[in-house]
């Protein structure tokens, strides 16, 4: 019988988000050294590092460890780490692009890296800044591979990596691809398949599969993973399409007006429209997508947003979703310090002011 001496220690977020920071610390730092007499790849290191450091909640490395103890009791191995900071790296590429492409001004409180590329060339700022950053990104995106090809990966757990790899970068692309394409509906089915695609794919299913994988997961244990995944990245969602409408930017990182400015395709304002009266849906069709939107009109949407009902029914979603996340966990086939540290995430994600 295991005795409470011999339980193992319950999973630790922070130093595993420690751990993670160090890999792309030390992953830098060579990229630096070996930079040598070329200025301009140490200046793409030096912004990249910024856009690392500034406030990232490092949720898909967190959720590529947990993968490995959910299936394995003993340490991960360097491989697993490298896997799991790779997964920021192209987070990276992912942001950097999506920055561009919202022509968004901030991120995580901080200039995104466009504007920052863009004020280095007062010239032609909207030329170099857009087009830099383009390759700026796409050097975070080929790193996030040349850090992937960790040592130590069997020939089979790396076939299982770079299939849910690749996976992972066509499904990021889609859901950006319709994310950049939706327009504001009643029909929300598109915006939860943005949602399934950019955030429940990308954010928890497939860096869970990551780790699991590279600890050898039945089928069973991946399917538990999944089935906890999915709904809960749907919550995860939902909370940030709230966040962006009625967060506190100090906390955010990001102004409140952008998500309206820009008429994001999202669930609570296909909700919105679809509960709206008349009057309150020519609002939405006026302010939604107003690129020079004010802050009495957002005001105006946040009052529309309210007065449909239709926050009180993202929160009910929210809950739903993550009770359904939780739900999967029961006897699930997976190490309990593990099921401990989902349960924990689950409401951490989902409860979340930033």
């Amino acid at each position: 019988m295991t005795t409470l001496a011999e339980a193992p220690a319950p999973l630790d977020p922070t130093m595993i988000r420690g751990a993670v920071e160090a890999r792309l610390r030390a992953f830098l730092d060579h990229q630096e050294e070996i930079s040598g007499q070329t200025p301009e790849l140490g200046l793409f290191t030096g912004i990249l590092r910024e856009q690392l450091s500034a406030g990232g909640k490092r949720i898909r490395p967190l959720f590529c460890v947990t993968g490995w103890h959910a299936v394995r009791d003993d340490p991960p191995p360097d491989a697993v780490w490298r896997t799991a900071a790779s997964l920021e790296l192209f987070h990276a590429f992912a942001l950097i692009h999506d920055d561009i492409m919202d022509a968004s001004d901030t991120r995580r409180g901080q200039p995104t890296a466009h504007r920052i590329l863009a004020a280095l060339h007062p010239d032609r700022p909207d030329t170099v800044g857009t087009s830099a950053a383009m390759l700026l990104g796409d050097l975070a995106l080929g790193w996030s591979y040349e850090l992937l090809h960790a040592p130590g990966l069997t020939d089979v757990h790396l076939r299982a990596v770079w299939e849910t790899f690749n996976a992972l970068r066509t499904e990021t692309l889609i859901g950006q691809y319709l994310d950049l394409t939706g327009r504001p509906a009643a029909d929300a089915t598109v915006a939860w398949r943005i949602i399934r695609y950019k955030t429940s794919k990308y954010t928890i299913e497939r860096p869970l599969q990551l780790g699991a994988r590279l600890a050898g997961a039945s089928a069973r244990q991946l399917g538990a993973l999944t089935g906890y995944a999915l709904p809960l990245g749907e919550a995860f969602q939902l909370r940030d399409d709230l966040l962006g409408v009625f967060g506190d930017p100090a906390k955010t990182g990001k102004p409140t007006l952008d998500d309206l400015r820009e008429g994001k395709h999202t669930v609570l304002t296909a909700t919105a429209l679809r509960l709206a009266r008349p009057a309150q849906r020519r609002l939405l069709a006026r302010c939604l997508g107003d690129p020079a939107l004010t802050e009495h009109d957002a005001e105006s949407v946040r009052s529309v947003l309210v007065g449909t009902g239709a926050t009180n029914e993202i929160e009910h979603l929210i809950r739903a979703r993550r009770t359904r996340a939780l739900d999967a966990l029961d006897d699930a086939p997976l190490r309990p310090t593990a099921v401990t540290l989902l349960r924990t995430l689950a409401r951490t994600v989902t409860h979340r002011t930033t």
